[in-house]
């Protein structure tokens, strides 16, 4: 082996194998044929001043190519076969080159043969070129090893039937190795692996099979099942109209139980979000007697009713620690407020004459606004109503659901309500429309400050009760008190 690694020398990018620097040819003498070349066991003599370096020779000053104060190392390339210049090894041989593909058989399509070689290049290039991609160059190198800090890569070639290679890439990975035609593109079949096309032939990246993808159900607006919000409002409107004609105290059992969920969902969302713990026997009590009291007395018993409400949550957190006791009866006294105090005007309806007929009325036109912004807001909505609070209200929504609430309003007051005409029923259509916005806008608040979507999961498509109540609540007191102006209560 040579040991002159410090020896000048570049890489030929044709064979990729070390070549000494030859700037000038030079004369050699005769060699005999008989005699062994280096490089195949024998050691060539030393030369002076580059012990050990085979076949080379050294310049003498003057000659034509040689540098002043150089030794002028020269090798003779013609009798030195590529030599490994490897720092490990203590002997290096080189392998006679392989032969070139002979080529494909008599009648089969030439396909991937190497190209022929260039016009002034050696018949010796084409061979070496075959021998280099047919094996190892060295009978010493060991597989599976590599100079520090350099990577191996290895190419696997595919074996899915249904990836063709690259254009341009259809030369096989070594001399001698058929090449078939690229089948038809097709799918794979269930169970095979599927294969990522790359750039470089034979390095297509498996992947593991994935099931065929399922069809997904198409997406509701808002994120809601609409055949469950369907069925459960229709549901919800048989048991209240039943419940309105046949018995009223009926209904009156219907709005006591919805206020007494819509206090247990509203407090329990407080305490798991903001820990707030509001006592709920207090206020479920006390909002039955609210509406108990509404419809059997009049709105006097009512407020007097929410007043010992405040009481008795005042009273009942008495038996806790201090800490937060402040907040935990401001969050009981605002919960008595909110739902079970404005659900009695509800009852107070309930108790006229006509009470049923107002209940429809005011379910239909808070309904209708729902309806109509919903419906208006999704063929035309534009402008933002509250883009920090709701962003799926619109501007154009909040239109279409007036318009729908006071074109109801007008039909069921001249129609349903004794004594009522069509102009009332516009202006309470209007302001109805208002309250069940402003009154759901400020559901939206409570959600979005406790992090949440809806307050419950009991009406599949709607969320909760209060979920229902939002945009109910604050819009009945405004109903009945047009009501008792209009027509009496």
């Amino acid at each position: 082996m040579n040991d002159a690694p410090d020896a000048p020398g570049y890489w030929g990018p044709s064979d990729q194998q070390f070549q000494p620097y030859r700037p000038a040819p030079q004369p050699q003498a005769p060699r005999d044929p008989a005699a062994p070349g280096p490089g195949y066991g024998e050691q060539p003599a030393p030369v002076q001043g580059h012990p050990g370096h085979p076949g080379g020779q050294a310049v003498p000053p003057g000659v034509p190519g040689a540098v002043p104060g150089d030794q002028g190392l020269r090798s003779d390339h013609s009798r030195q076969p590529p030599v490994y210049w490897g720092g490990d090894a203590e002997e290096t041989r080189v392998m006679p080159p392989v032969p070139a593909d002979p080529g494909p058989p008599l009648g089969a399509p030439d396909r991937g043969r190497p190209a022929a070689p260039a016009p002034g290049a050696s018949a010796a290039e084409p061979a070496r070129e075959a021998g280099r991609l047919s094996g190892p160059l060295f009978r010493d190198e060991q597989p599976g090893t590599a100079p520090p800090g350099v990577s191996e890569t290895v190419v696997l070639r595919a074996i899915s039937p249904d990836v063709a290679p690259a254009p341009g890439h259809g030369t096989p990975p070594h001399p001698g190795a058929p090449v078939h035609p690229a089948p038809p593109p097709s799918h794979p079949a269930a169970g095979q692996p599927r294969f990522v096309p790359s750039s470089h032939p034979g390095q297509e990246t498996p992947v593991a099979a994935q099931p065929d993808p399922q069809p997904q159900p198409p997406k509701q607006r808002g994120g809601r099942n609409l055949q469950a919000a369907i069925g459960v409002g229709v549901g919800l409107g048989v048991v209240i109209i039943a419940s309105l004609f046949v018995v009223k105290a009926l209904f009156l059992v219907v709005v006591m139980a919805a206020v007494a969920v819509g206090v247990w969902e509203l407090t329990s969302r407080l305490s798991e979000r903001k820990q707030i713990k509001a006592p709920l026997v207090p206020l479920v009590v006390g909002g039955v007697a609210m509406v108990a009291t509404g419809y059997w007395s009049g709105v006097e018993w009512a407020a007097a009713s929410l007043a010992l409400t405040g009481l008795a949550v005042m009273v009942w957190r008495m038996a806790e620690p201090p800490e937060n006791y402040l907040r935990d009866i401001t969050a009981g006294v605002f919960t008595a407020f909110y739902v079970p105090f404005l659900a009695t005007f509800v009852a107070m309806m309930l108790a006229a004459d006509d009470g049923p007929q107002r209940i429809v009325l005011f379910l239909i036109v808070t309904i209708c606004s729902d309806t109509g912004a919903y419906a208006v807001g999704y063929k035309f909505g534009r402008t933002k109503l509250a883009p920090t609070i709701s962003p799926g209200k619109t501007r154009e929504g909040l239109a279409g659901g007036i318009a729908l609430s006071m074109l109801a309003g007008a039909l069921l007051m001249q129609l349903i309500i004794d004594d009522g005409s069509w102009w009332q029923g516009l202006i309470l259509g209007g302001c109805a429309a208002v309250t069940a916005t402003l009154g759901d806008l400020g559901e939206s608040m409570i959600k979005r400050d406790l992090g949440i979507k809806d307050m419950g999961t009991l009406l599949p498509g709607h969320g909760g009760i209060m979920d229902r109540l939002d945009s109910l609540l604050p819009t009945a007191p405004v109903v009945w008190l047009l009501l008792a102006a209009f027509v009496g209560s």
